[in-house]
């Protein structure tokens, strides 16, 4: 595999720096694809340096900072080692003698511990190029067992590229971390963190296989059933095009404990809201008769959240038959009419608002 041309012109504010270019942008130039935000590792050099220079720091737990003209983030070459339990049990050091090669041996996948010099020469100690050609998820050593956040990461990476394999020891690596306990740190927003991200990738079941062969699944989202069938649902809501609540709700349709699951995850409200009201849509989308249609709208509230109603429609359409236009009709006929209007009407008599308002739906219904 031929190194890929220099991508990077002559940077003054890097002069006398050792910088590469790491991680996924070296991996998707490497396939081929279109680059996002690149990162780069310092090799060799302080914190007192980099602000010299007048880069910024914005690091927490380890020197990050950012590049004074692009904003790009570069971080010191560190090695790191385990001081506790779960994701955050770990203490970095950041030494000016840490070496590329030991920066990247810190890293979780092979495929993702590729470096790259400003003027496109590849530096790969992993031989991370070679499992990029052969199409190969591999953890980069067994400190990959250190952090279990890593088991969900190689899921969403298995969703994202959906023609690479997991490599067994990697699986099986995975298996101990599941058995060994170290999953059972993981904190909610970290695993909706990778969880919404694996969701969004082109083949979401794989995620969802990864940790369900790896046994984590059991461990971070107990209340899911059904995971076949609803990895298929996914996969084709991701062919479709839906956007993240209603793959979410397609997540949880046939977990009867899905508002257990939103809470457990702390997942967006729109999220939680699609789950809840999908199973309704599900069951009466083939609706045919006024009363039923209007009692459907009213149970989703669509008609103060029209826009709602239709997300959930779309994703209620990757599992059974839903005349969208149809329903689209219903909504606006229903929205239509003007309640205002009726309450004048019934001025003298309060109690008759209601029923006038709900008859006059139907009315409007019917005459579709």
């Amino acid at each position: 595999m031929s190194a890929p041309e220099p991508t990077t012109a002559h940077d003054p504010d890097c002069d006398g720096l050792q910088v590469y270019i790491v991680g996924g942008a070296v991996r998707d130039a490497l396939l081929g694809q279109p680059a996002g935000d690149r990162d780069w590792v310092v090799v060799g050099a302080t914190p007192e340096d980099m602000a010299r220079r007048g880069f910024i720091p914005v690091g927490g737990d380890f020197p990050v900072f950012l590049h004074p003209r692009t904003k790009e983030e570069y971080a010191l070459a560190r090695t790191e080692r385990k001081s506790g339990r779960g994701y955050k049990g770990f203490t970095f050091y950041t030494g000016a003698d840490v070496t590329l090669e030991q920066d990247l041996l810190r890293r979780d996948l092979t495929v993702n511990a590729i470096a790259r010099t400003p003027q496109g020469q590849l530096l790969d100690p992993l031989n991370g190029a070679a499992d990029v050609r052969a199409r190969v998820l591999r953890h980069v050593g067994e400190a990959f067992a250190e952090d279990p956040v890593r088991i969900l990461r190689l899921g969403r990476f298995a969703a994202r590229f959906g023609d690479f394999t997991v490599a067994p020891d990697t699986l099986a690596l995975c298996r101990r971390m599941v058995e060994n306990g170290e999953v059972d740190a993981l904190v909610p927003e970290r695993v909706w963190k990778e969880l919404s991200r694996g969701l969004m990738a082109a083949t979401p079941s794989r995620m969802l296989d990864v940790l369900a062969q790896s046994g984590a699944l059991a461990r971070v989202m107990p209340q899911l059933q059904d995971i076949d069938i609803v990895s298929a649902d996914l996969d084709r809501a991701a062919a479709a095009g839906l956007p993240l609540p209603g793959r979410y709700a397609l997540l949880c349709r046939l977990a009867p404990e899905r508002d257990a699951l939103s809470r457990r995850l702390r997942v967006p409200t729109e999220c939680a809201d699609q789950a809840r009201l999908l199973p309704r849509v599900v069951d009466q989308a083939g609706a045919a008769d006024p009363p039923a249609q209007l009692a459907l709208m009213e149970s989703c509230d669509a008609l103060r959240k029209p826009d709602r109603y239709a997300a959930l429609l779309q994703a209620a359409a990757v599992v059974v038959a839903v005349d969208q236009p149809a329903w689209q009709r219903r909504v606006d006929a229903v929205r239509g009419v003007d309640a205002g209007a009726i309450a004048r009407q019934c001025a003298g008599d309060p109690a008759r608002i209601k029923p006038a308002l709900q008859q006059a739906r139907l009315d409007a219904l019917a005459a579709l």
